[in-house]
């Protein structure tokens, strides 16, 4: 059935800014060591993450781990929040009630293309303080070290409100299994000042390319790979 003419839920309401609500705490006490016990996480580039104010990321998207990956990667505050379709989030269960109990959302329903709505919701959040996460190729990479085209969604966004744009590339997200490496580079922030939406989103997607890792599949065994690769 189309959305487009689908009320937003409930999460249109959830609270933005750089504050992690005690909820979001405990998921992450909890949920990082559980990620770190199923995958092996190698990293680069983590003095490039802001020590201070709030920031635009931007990172290649390859499987429902990316999200995950990021939060376990950048600081509790400021809060990081994610574009989500909540007409596609009430039908997942799990995901809804992480939503719903930690918030980090900013709602984005597909077949509204311009809503703005959209860019209401992610300009209050850089506003207040919040931290923002963007995937600009939109849907899932069709396979590992390959980048659709970025959108300029991100870049609006970032120029609007003056705060950096920091790249991150990520590399053996696509299949998944037990133990599996999973490479991750952090690059420098990328300059805003002076910059349209066009330029930037050609440096982004540039950088981006030049950050990537080339994959090397290993692992002789590649145990609950059906199960964790679709886990979400």
């Amino acid at each position: 059935m189309s959305t487009a003419n689908v009320a937003l839920p409930a999460a249109d309401l959830l609270p933005v800014g750089p504050r992690a609500n005690l909820a979001y705490r405990v998921i992450r006490l909890i949920g990082v060591p559980i990620l770190r016990l199923l995958f092996v996480f190698e990293v680069e580039g983590r003095e490039n993450i802001p020590r201070s104010g709030t920031y635009l990321v931007i990172a290649n998207h390859l499987n429902w781990l990316d999200e995950f990956t990021l939060l376990i990667l950048f600081p509790v505050e400021p809060h990081l929040h994610f574009l989500a379709d909540p007409t596609i989030l009430v039908t997942r269960k799990l995901q809804w009630w992480l939503v719903r109990t930690a918030g980090g959302y900013v709602p984005v329903v597909r077949e509204r293309h311009g809503d703005t709505t959209l860019y209401r919701h992610v300009d209050r959040c850089l506003e207040l303080g919040g931290a923002v996460a963007i995937f600009p190729e939109g849907n899932y990479g069709p396979k590992e070290g390959e980048l659709l085209p970025f959108h300029k969604g991100f870049a609006h966004f970032a120029i609007k409100a003056g705060v950096p744009v920091i790249p991150v590339a990520l590399s053996g997200t696509k299949d998944l299994w037990l133990r599996k490496k999973i490479k991750v580079v952090i690059g420098s922030a990328l300059p805003v000042a002076g910059q349209d939406p066009a330029a930037l989103t050609d440096l982004a997607f540039q950088r981006m390319r030049e950050m990537l890792p080339p994959y090397v599949e290993r692992g002789k065994h590649k145990w609950f790979r059906k199960t964790l690769t679709n886990l979400f």
